[in-house]
């Protein structure tokens, strides 16, 4: 391991906030690497739980922690992480989320193998889906609808993120050189959701990005999500900041733009909002068979959504 004053190898950069129940287990996975030549900076984004105590009781030298005075957002919160980064590489995980112990060697080897324009590599996460339903979910997501033509590279990769056929989780898979980085906007700090796509593609205009096939981050689920009206007004900024590369891609067939409004659909559908979600429906959409296999699952999610709420209601 280098010394106290000597820059790591990587740097794993841990937002946080009221996570005082997981992000032990995020740093101590970070700590329990096969790579020990890091260093784990801890941004608490503003906590009013125990998180500080949580921290201050990993006794590790590795371990750096740094706290916001209120709560501004995990884009500010992984921007001030990088900020303070010193190593080659930067590594992210965010604090509900655990690393198998080999993640960081697996990917720095196969960085390792590729010529210098290959600046970060991702890899899978495992999401673990005790119902039925989460299984169902997960098979369709995986076998039906996604179907990617290219898993890493440069402009291949950048039209999968895009059309939602790579769901690479870099909040936690991705592994990039810290140069590269901050040649970077970094994290743009308005958008609250497709924050991590926006510095991905970022990246993807400066070099490749690679993959590993192997399933080596825990993601598991967190309920997190955006309401409609937030996730409208993110996928308008996202959409906005790749204009010129969406319309490169449109001008060779590539459908985006409805690609993102059948994405609002659902969300509007997943929440038995089904009016306001067929406002975002292009009647071009209709014409690919599995979007009607599409609609009819969210269908039947947002109505069981419905009757859980109906019922709910009944009962009080």
């Amino acid at each position: 391991m280098n010394g106290v004053d000597s820059p790591p190898r990587v740097s794993v950069v841990i937002p946080t906030y009221n996570r005082a129940d997981t992000v032990r287990r995020a740093i101590e996975s970070a700590l329990a690497q096969t790579v020990t030549d890091i260093e784990v900076v801890v941004v608490d984004d503003g906590s009013t739980d125990d998180t500080a105590a949580v921290v201050a009781g990993i006794d590790d030298e590795r371990v750096r922690y740094i706290t916001h005075e209120g709560n501004r957002g995990r884009s500010v919160a992984r921007n001030t992480g990088i900020d303070a980064a010193r190593g080659e590489y930067v590594a992210f995980l965010d604090s509900d989320d655990h690393w198998l112990p080999g993640k960081l060697e697996r990917q720095l080897d196969e960085l390792s193998r590729r010529s210098p324009e290959w600046i970060g590599v991702y890899c899978e996460f495992l999401t673990p889906k005790p119902s039925a339903l989460g299984r169902t979910v997960d098979w369709l997501s995986r076998e039906v609808f996604a179907a990617p033509n290219a898993l890493e590279g440069g402009r291949e990769l950048a039209r999968e993120i895009l059309t939602v056929n790579v769901l690479m989780g870099p909040g936690s898979t991705l592994l990039v050189e810290r140069e590269a980085l901050l040649a970077t906007d970094g994290f743009d700090e308005q958008l609250v959701d497709h924050e991590d796509w926006d510095l991905v593609l970022q990246l993807l205009a400066r070099g490749k990005i690679a993959y590993v096939d192997e399933a080596l981050v825990v993601v598991p689920s967190s309920g997190g999500d955006p309401s409609p009206e937030e996730l409208v007004d993110n996928k308008r900024r996202f959409l906005s900041r790749h204009a010129d590369l969406i319309r490169e891609f449109e001008a060779e067939g590539t459908h985006i733009n409805r690609t993102h409004r059948l994405h609002i659909v659902a969300v509007f559908f997943q929440n038995g909002r089904f009016r306001e979600g067929l406002a975002y429906l292009q009647p071009d959409a209709l014409l690919e068979p599995k979007n009607w296999v599409r609609l009819a699952w969210w269908g039947v999610m947002g109505t069981r959504r419905r009757l859980k709420r109906a019922g709910a209601a009944g009962g009080r």
